[in-house]
């Protein structure tokens, strides 16, 4: 039953994640940067302290007694981590939402959920689950096979946006999506989805938060909320400095305050997305409490959003204009990531 609803978190916080870019495509006469800053306020501050606060009373405390390293590496892989979200944004303008969600949570998948077991095989701690313990016991194979899987429908979903790219004529790619660059969105993907883990490996580290708040009795359930403040203080710096850059080279500070846009709209469309990203994480820590922060948690969590992404790409049609052939290669990719996602459950079920 604790595995079921830990599946049953992991998907609904990767709805969020995989929705949480369609109200910044519906924002006007805004650039980028403006649009994905106001967004990014909502989603890495105020959204996330009045979560907090609601489900955590005196989670202040938590943060300002705990020991200057575990603040130190927290907000550390929160700047690492908000580099790769910061990325992540630019890899779905070039990609469009199936290609650059498979391609950038697809490496973010790998890294983020076996790097931390690799890590404990070598600084053993007690409740850490190590990559030696999931190849020698029958869950751990199980729950590795489905990650094994998992990587085979993200490649799977990956060559069927490369086989669109080379089926769609111009006209046709401008239709569906206006920015698409193959070249420059996959480099842009795979840097984004290596530093993206980063979010695992600071929930690693804010662990002594997270025991820190179940000690003083609060809910289990929502014990990383207090790390997600942390992290996302180390992502908010990182694209605050990059969006104002450019704001400064685009000259669009003026955005916010420009009367000739649809101001109120905006700022609300912006607010919507900043809110549903951040349910994804609620999300995601709710589902670690059933299942644990190891490789399984992780990799379900990148495989819901892969999923929820693809069949947005289904729906806004950013596959007309393709043969039945790559139609039939996508829909394969997102039918084993289904499978996937059953056997990483079952797998968990069996620990």
């Amino acid at each position: 039953m604790q595995a079921l609803l830990g599946i049953i978190f992991h998907i609904t916080g990767g709805v969020a994640a995989g929705s949480f870019y369609m109200p910044y495509q519906k924002v006007r006469k805004w650039q980028w940067e403006s649009y994905w800053i106001v967004g990014g306020i909502f989603s890495w501050l105020i959204v996330p302290f009045i979560i907090t606060w609601i489900t955590l009373p005196g989670f202040w405390t938590i943060i300002f007694d705990a020991p200057a390293t575990v603040l130190k590496f927290v907000f550390l892989f929160g700047v690492l981590w908000g580099i790769g979200g910061l990325t992540y944004g630019l890899g779905i303008r070039y990609l469009g939402m199936s290609l650059g969600t498979s391609i950038i949570l697809g490496f973010s998948s790998v890294f983020g959920a076996l790097v931390p077991t690799f890590y404990y095989d070598f600084f053993p701690k007690d409740g850490k689950i190590t990559f030696t313990e999931m190849v020698t016991n029958t869950w751990g194979q199980t729950v590795l096979a489905g990650i094994a899987l998992s990587i085979i429908g993200i490649v799977i979903c990956g060559i069927a946006g490369v086989m669109k790219e080379k089926q769609l004529n111009k006209t046709e790619k401008n239709k569906n999506n206006t920015e698409f660059q193959l070249g420059k969105g996959l480099l842009v993907a795979v840097f984004s989805g290596i530093l993206s883990a980063c979010f695992n490996y600071g929930i690693e580290a804010g662990k002594p938060f997270a025991e820190e708040a179940v000690s003083h009795g609060s809910n289990p359930l929502f014990q990383n909320n207090v790390t997600f403040v942390v992290l996302l203080w180390g992502g908010l710096l990182t694209n605050l400095i990059w969006c104002f850059y450019l704001n400064y080279r685009n000259k669009s500070f003026g955005d916010y305050t420009d009367k000739k846009s649809p101001l109120t709209r905006n700022y609300l469309l912006c607010a919507l997305a900043g809110t549903t990203w951040f349910l994804q994480f609620f999300f995601y820590g709710m589902g670690e409490s059933k299942l644990g922060n190891g490789a399984s948690s992780w990799i379900l969590h990148m495989t819901a959003i892969i999923l929820v992404g693809n069949l947005w790409g289904v729906l806004l049609k950013e596959w007309k204009g393709v043969n039945k052939k790559t139609k039939w290669t996508i829909a394969t990719g997102i039918g084993i990531l289904l499978i996937s996602i059953a056997i990483v459950g079952y797998g968990n079920s069996l620990a």
